[in-house]
């Protein structure tokens, strides 16, 4: 998933976008409010990383232009700001999460995975597709009794199938939700993970769980659906 981190304290950014880099999100960031609005404008996200101190605009500003933008993209505020009336103008403001600095990254990775599985309407860090079984925690992908290994960018693509199981998903919005702007390869680059997955997670099952929808991108559904 395609995480947006604002966070104008360079090291702490560099810090979080690392550790979300690491757990196989695709991360954008910026140092200020008015970057980030305009970034907002015209890319979409998974969940947002929001800090409230920030130059030009801060993050109640940005959280508004976002609400107002008719977006509803999970934000989770980080502040040094700790009193109860400041976690309560927070959360009153649309914001779906609050930490206050420092904070442990772990806790943080925990929250995003919360956060999203609500907006997907999951409850369950384990998502399953027929008897393909996927579980964002621990990154461990199973079909039946087979341990399936895949590299982050397969991971992350897989996910987000399975977040949306039986939705159509065309190629440029896959594209946009699991590579992020430093991405420089090729045009079919989402022709070639698709490949990639097939041959790790249906090529040796009769049921084959990824779809192609003709004209209009891929998807994943049960094996027996039609």
């Amino acid at each position: 998933m395609r995480i947006l981190v604002v966070e104008d304290e360079k090291d702490l950014n560099s810090i979080i976008c690392k550790q979300l880099n690491s757990e196989g999100y695709s991360v954008d960031s910026c140092f200020d409010g008015e970057e980030a609005e305009d970034i907002l404008d015209y890319t979409d996200f998974d969940a947002i990383i929001l800090d409230i101190m920030l130059p030009k605009a801060d993050g109640f500003h940005v959280l508004k232009h976002l609400r107002n933008s008719g977006k509803h993209t999970p934000v989770l505020f980080l502040t040094a700001r700790d009193s109860v009336d400041d976690r309560v103008k927070g959360l009153d403001s649309g914001a779906n999460d609050y930490m206050v600095k420092p904070f442990s990254l772990k806790e943080l990775s925990a929250r995003i995975r919360a956060m999203t599985r609500s907006a997907f309407g999951s409850t369950s860090n384990t998502l399953v597709v027929d008897d393909l079984e996927l579980n964002s925690e621990t990154h461990t992908v199973k079909r039946g009794s087979e341990d399936i290994t895949l590299s982050a960018k397969e991971f992350a693509l897989l996910e987000y199938l399975m977040l949306n199981k039986g939705k159509v998903l065309s190629r440029e919005k896959i594209e946009n939700h699991i590579w992020n702007f430093d991405y420089e390869g090729g045009t079919n680059v989402v022709d070639v993970y698709i490949r990639y997955l097939r041959k790790k997670i249906d090529e040796k099952h009769e049921n084959k769980l990824i779809q192609t929808v003709r004209g209009r991108g891929y998807m994943i559904r049960d094996g027996g659906e039609k």
